[in-house]
């Protein structure tokens, strides 16, 4: 009887429905923040993090499917690590298992990511950081919240308006 009544609250309120579809797409963001952010930094723009040099998400020529396969399979030879539990033991990467790879297995990640968080990983980097210049006040304020004063050096950069939230 719950998924019919569900069922009746999505289609009798447009509102709701909406709701739902806006937190998936603060669920790309939460699991980047998870998974991502500690390396390839909030903007995605890389440089040192825990896990060495990370590339930059805003200059990647890769297409969704190949972030995905990056961020389920890790890149061998490099501190990418791979999230999928898994990945290169039961699961082929590459066409490869551990034994296929030598000295050249890319490091387990802290943070396993299932299926649909490694899709909502590579959305988020191919419509949110993919192909960005440098980070804006705006895009700061959508990751840390508007009361975060880690965008005031955006704020400032960009020469806004907008009122400093003090605390």
């Amino acid at each position: 009887m719950l998924p019919v009544v569900l069922a009746g609250l999505a289609l009798a309120s447009p509102a709701w429905a909406q709701g739902a579809r806006t937190a998936a797409g603060e669920g790309d963001l939460a699991v980047f923040k998870k998974a991502c952010s500690g390396c390839h930094k909030w903007h995605g723009g890389g440089g040192g993090g825990y896990g060495g040099e990370a590339l930059s998400l805003r200059k990647t020529q890769l297409d969704k499917d190949q972030v995905a396969e990056v961020v389920r399979c890790g890149r061998p030879g490099t501190g990418m690590p791979y999230h999928l539990r898994g990945a290169y033991d039961s699961v082929k990467c590459y066409d490869s298992l551990k034994a296929d790879m030598a000295g050249n297995m890319p490091p387990e990640t802290a943070v396993f990511l299932r299926p649909a968080e490694i899709e909502a990983v590579a959305t988020y980097v191919v419509t949110q950081l993919k192909g960005k210049g440098e980070p804006t006040f705006e895009e700061c304020t959508a990751f840390f919240g508007t009361t975060s004063r880690a965008c005031d050096v955006y704020r400032k950069k960009e020469g806004s308006d907008a009122p400093t939230v003090s605390h």
